[in-house]
């Protein structure tokens, strides 16, 4: 397996002067943490989807968006119980495609940051341009151009592979596999070796799509800090994960 693109921490972006922030507030639930009370990966994932539907839907910016990669800098899980904040801006943006930050705060600490990019779907389910919406509210941050190109690495040949069945509820309103079952895959992984970790970094890549019918296959690969796994269909990898502690 070959070794995977670092995370720069210099591309978590402050806002720029006059971009547009959105706030919520939530509590880490009981359906949100670990069985060591920490919060899951991958509702770390539905907490930035959501904010990021609440900020266009407040902008009446009409259309769907779909994750391209996301980027986490974990510098704590919050336990159950806890009470976080979550907020999230624009901080580039592509022809097609658009980065925003988003911070999962408790108290006064930042415990996650995101970057995260989201690729602006047409009706027919396809990539294209940015509606003129987009600009209309987020003007200031698009002036910085972002990329959408995949960084982490395919699996090795001979890498372990398991089968990961679906569920109904893995599928969302596009039907297509949500985005934070690939994270749910790697706690999955993080919990059959169980050990004290302090996850640090994680990274996900969403290369097509994972539709009904489809048989996933979930290959992985261990190192001594990180991480690796794939949700394959055939040959074809779907998601690509690492995560690093």
């Amino acid at each position: 397996m070959r070794d995977d693109a670092a995370v720069d921490d210099s591309e978590y972006l402050d806002p720029a002067p006059g971009t547009r922030t959105v706030s919520g507030a939530r509590r880490v639930r009981l359906g949100d943490v670990t069985t060591s009370g920490r919060l899951r990966l991958d509702a770390v994932a539905r907490y930035l989807q959501d904010i990021a539907a609440d900020d266009v839907d407040d902008a009446g910016v009409e259309g769907a968006w779909v994750t391209r990669r996301v980027v986490l800098r974990i510098r704590e899980l919050p336990r159950y119980g806890t009470p976080v904040a979550v907020d999230t801006f624009c901080t580039g943006a592509g022809p097609r495609w658009a980065e925003r930050r988003t911070d999962v705060r408790v108290g006064d600490r930042v415990a996650v940051q995101a970057r995260a990019i989201w690729v602006f779907l047409s009706p027919d389910g396809g990539p294209a341009p940015l509606p003129p919406g987009f600009y209309e509210h987020y003007a200031a941050a698009a002036t910085r151009r972002v990329s959408g190109r995949l960084q982490l690495a395919s699996p090795a040949s001979d890498a372990l592979a398991r089968p990961w069945p679906l569920r109904a509820t893995d599928f969302d309103v596009l039907d297509h596999v949500n985005n934070a079952v690939g994270l749910a895959a790697a706690e999955d992984e993080l919990a059959r070796r169980p050990a004290r970790r302090r996850l640090t970094t994680a990274q996900i890549e969403y290369r097509a799509p994972i539709d009904p019918g489809d048989d996933p296959m979930l290959v992985t690969g261990w190192g001594d800090d990180a991480l690796s796994c794939w949700l394959r269909v055939g040959d074809d990898v779907r998601v690509a994960v690492r995560v690093e502690w």
